[in-house]
């Protein structure tokens, strides 16, 4: 009798609390460097997913300098530790296919973002918006605040870093066909590697070289605002600087005038969405269009061959930018 009493008590504790023994899953962002504004913004969206479902390890790492053969490694690790599901956003994707195919071969989710090249390699690539319409957004901005003639020079991350590539590419197409007046004095863009003392002193490079220079435009964060530090710095309101920017970094300059217009999306959000697909496929959703990630932009998404699209482009303003809060 007393083991029939027992027996009833523990079956009503497993039923009272199931998820005593649930398994908490573990789900980690490989950003592309340590240390940079963009990407400490992009935490606090991966914190706040752990937050937010209690039965989630959410948390973000990333190499120093942004290095893709240490973002390698850190994947390689993360295999070996057997994680449920790993989020990246790759310096260099094609570097990072084979150490991905193995995650995937694991049994490891692989969502990445920045990264259309991957589509097919990963179960999703989460992009915040058509890139090429992003990269004409940029330049059309630059070349209305320039009045459509003038030089020009731009700066990207890394020639490897693809979203960048897309951009400029695209970008550049939209000048030659539209604006014959503007010349880009540079042969392709300049790298800054994601650093600030880099970029600031390539800007000045430029318009030590091209005292005339009309524009300056960065699908670089970094970049962009030591343009306008540059140009701010030798008082030069004649050059116009647009370029990716965050509120907090671009603001002062946008405010003084040394910059025209910042244009990204939520970092935070980002990858609070690239976690939300995940932990979706790990409790067995099908991904598709019109599913709602739960952040602004990504209410609606679609999803074309392997890669999920938002609709989260930012531009900011003198007058808008106290609107956000990264």
């Amino acid at each position: 009798m007393l083991r029939m009493l027992l027996t009833l008590v523990l079956a009503v504790c497993f039923l009272v609390l199931p998820n005593v023994h649930a398994k908490e899953l573990e789900i980690v962002m490989v950003a592309k460097h340590e240390g940079i504004s963009w990407f400490d913004a992009m935490r606090v969206g991966v914190d706040q997913f752990g937050k937010d479902n209690k039965d989630v390890n959410a948390y973000q790492i990333a190499p120093e300098g942004g290095d893709p053969a240490k973002q390698v490694q850190m994947v390689e690790d993360l295999i070996a530790k057997g994680v449920d599901a790993i989020l990246v956003v790759p310096n260099d994707p094609k570097a990072m296919i084979p150490v991905l195919k193995r995650a995937r071969e694991a049994g490891i989710v692989v969502i990445s973002h920045e990264a259309e090249a991957l589509r097919g390699i990963v179960d999703y690539d989460l992009e915040a918006f058509n890139n090429d319409d992003f990269g004409r957004l940029m330049f059309g901005t630059l070349a209305k605040e320039m009045g459509g003639k003038g030089e020009y020079a731009c700066i990207v991350g890394s020639l490897t870093m693809e979203t960048h590539m897309q951009w400029y590419n695209a970008g550049k197409k939209l000048i030659d066909k539209m604006y014959p007046n503007m010349k880009e004095v540079t042969d392709g863009p300049m790298e800054d590697n994601n650093n600030e003392t880099v970029a600031f002193n390539k800007v000045n490079e430029i318009l030590k070289s091209y005292p005339k220079i009309k524009g300056l435009m960065s699908c670089s964060a970094s970049g962009s605002a030591m343009e306008a530090l540059a140009v701010e710095k030798k008082r030069r309101r004649s050059t116009k600087v647009v370029g990716l920017g965050l509120p907090h970094a671009n603001g002062p300059y946008l405010v003084s005038g040394f910059q025209q217009a910042a244009m990204c999306w939520s970092p935070a959000d980002a990858g609070y969405a690239c976690a939300e697909v995940a932990y979706k496929i790990l409790k067995g959703e099908k991904i598709k269009s019109g599913m709602n990630l739960g952040k602004p932009g990504y209410e609606s998404i679609k999803v074309s061959d392997g890669v999920i699209f938002g609709n989260a482009p930012l531009v900011l303003t003198k007058e808008n930018f106290k609107e956000y809060d990264f």
